[in-house]
């Protein structure tokens, strides 16, 4: 199957059910914003320090994956000249709605990040070994090995049920890929801080990696 025509789909229809990363900062965001008090959130509850980005206006901004209307019009608002990236148009028209409502200068790009050389987000790989049915019960079973994959750990059936769903398909990758990767492009990590999401105990550890910004999971 085409892995991403489905999650194009997936986010689309995300934005359609009103998920939490597709909806739109509000006007009282982007109006701080240009005051030069801004946050930018990449975890539920905790926004990532402001230091990691310092000052942005009049720099070149890429936000890989992160189309929603969020982080790309704040910073966009906050003077820096934004380009978005992402592979749901669905996703890629908040960030635009945002834009057009603010008068805005921002640019949209559809593509798929994988063919990109930049940074990316990962899960927790640490989620990916507990059973999904019995989580969403509140139940923590181990099943899975590692590295995980949607299209290869679940039985056919079950992979059929989640795409018929329109659940987005998710790969987990080990740390010595996530770290070790960057490590050896001669990336340097320089900031660290653990958050939590509200509808699971796995801890969600974002990095910062040189002037730029990483999101990632690691630890529980």
């Amino acid at each position: 199957m085409d892995i991403r025509d489905h999650n194009r789909r997936a986010w689309n229809k995300a934005v359609e059910q009103g998920n939490r990363w597709t909806q739109p900062v509000t006007p009282e965001q982007i109006a701080a914003a240009r005051r030069g008090e801004w946050q930018i959130g990449l975890t539920e509850n905790e926004p990532a320090p402001a230091d990691w980005l310092g000052e942005v206006a009049e720099r070149d901004v890429l936000c890989l994956a992160s189309g929603g209307g969020q982080q790309g019009p704040i910073l966009a608002a906050a003077g820096a000249r934004v380009t978005v990236f992402d592979n749901s148009p669905r996703q890629l028209a908040q960030d635009r709605l945002v834009a057009e409502r603010e008068g805005l200068s921002l640019t949209t790009i559809e593509g798929d990040m994988r063919r990109l050389d930049g940074l990316a987000g990962f899960m927790n790989p640490v989620g990916y070994i507990f059973d999904l049915a019995a989580s969403e019960r509140g139940e923590f079973v181990v099943r899975h090995k590692l590295p995980y994959s949607d299209m290869e750990s679940l039985t056919e059936a079950e992979r059929e049920t989640w795409i018929e769903r329109g659940e987005m398909l998710e790969w987990s990758h080990t740390l010595t890929e996530q770290i070790g990767g960057q490590m050896e492009a001669g990336l340097v990590i320089t900031g660290f801080y653990e958050s939590n999401s509200s509808d699971q105990p796995i801890v969600l550890t974002p990095l910062s990696v040189g002037s730029n910004t990483l999101f990632t999971c690691l630890t529980v």
